[in-house]
This record gives C-alpha cells, structure tokens and sequence, in this order.
C-alpha cells in the first residue's frame, strides 16, 4: 500500500506544479490561490494540500520543479557533441537563446526573485540554482581551456559573469527592447561574451 502511495505522490506531485505554474502564467501570484489552482486542474483543494500542506511549500517545490527544466536532458544535448570546438559553439548558441532564456516563463521567474528578498527558504533555492548553472559553465570552460578552445586564466569569474549576463537578457528584453526581436540584443551580447573568452578578458 506504500508503495503504491509513494508512486500515486511522484504522478501527483509533478502534475500538480505544473498546474500551479500554468496559473502563475496566467493570473500572476495575486491571482494564484489554492482554489484557483484545483479548479484549474479539476481537483479538490484538500488534494493539494495534503501533498504539500501549505502554500509556502508549494512555491519552493515549483521553484525546484522549474529548475529541473534547465537541467532537462533536450537543453544540454550538446554534451554529446566530441568536437570541443563545435560543443563549445552550440553551449553559447544555447545560452543566449530565447528558448533557453524562456525555459521559464520570466514574470514567474522574477515574481520568485522578488519573493527571495523576503523568504529565506526561496532565496537558498534561487542560490542553489545560480550555483548550479553557475558551476556548469565554469567546468566547462575549464574543459574548453584545456583544449585552447577560449583562453581563460579565472573560470570561475568567467562563469559568473556569463551566467550574470544572460540572465540580464530578459531585462533588456522586458524594458529596453523596443519591438526588436530577442535575438538582435543576444546575438550581440553573446558575440562579446566569446570574445572575452577568447581574447585573455578573464
């Protein structure tokens, strides 16, 4: 009967952050009550709380939930490629995106950044996050500087400031773009970053 319980929690669970998140979407976080998201999915509210039992739970599992979207096997598939020259190509190809940078719909992302001002438990998630993608790139460019495929003397600062460069995209987006598409913004910012990478910045 446990086991059978378990399992009934890791197909609920998943599709009950899915929900939530598709509310968040649509009606922002004023907007985003429990009830709101058992009638979106046709569920009994109890429901929801008996897997989650509060609402503050609810935010830092779909904050975990999300970042396994970054991690999905689909966005990293350029981990397969052996040429070090074309990996290193497709990395930055997909960083500075628009698929990449909507892997998550940006009024949720920023609605929990604000919300990490004021809880705790948001702001180590939203840490352990950064670090995360943080990490990701500086043992890459460590592999890329071993096969001269950037010169880079600080990985470490190179990946903070890559890291911190894209996420800055989506601002300009939001509120400098003026109707140009994403790309024209990306496509400059990342021929910089690669660069930098390249020429001894770091």
């Amino acid at each position: 009967m446990a086991i059978r319980k378990n399992r009934n929690a890791e197909t609920r669970k998943p599709e009950i952050l899915e929900g939530y998140y598709q509310v968040l979407i649509e009606n922002g976080f004023e907007g985003s009550s429990i009830g709101k998201i058992a009638q979106h999915l046709n569920l009994h509210s109890t429901l929801i709380l008996h897997y989650f039992k509060n609402k503050d739970n609810l935010q830092r599992e779909l904050i975990e939930f999300l970042i396994t979207k970054y991690k999905a096997e689909h966005m990293l598939e350029f981990d397969l490629i052996e040429d070090s020259a074309r990996r290193f190509d497709a990395m930055m190809d997909l960083i500075f995106s628009f698929k990449w940078n909507r892997t998550v719909d940006p009024g949720v992302h920023f609605g929990f950044y604000y919300k990490s001002f004021r809880d705790e438990g948001i702001r180590k998630v939203f840490k352990d996050m950064f670090r995360w993608l943080s990490d990701y790139l500086y043992n890459a460019f460590i592999l890329f500087n071993k096969d001269s495929i950037i010169k880079v003397t600080d990985e470490r600062k190179a990946a903070e400031y890559v890291l911190t460069l894209m996420k800055g995209l989506e601002f300009h987006a939001h509120f400098l773009n003026e109707g140009r598409p994403f790309e024209d913004f990306a496509n400059t910012a990342k021929t910089a970053t690669i660069a930098m990478l390249k020429n001894g910045t770091f």
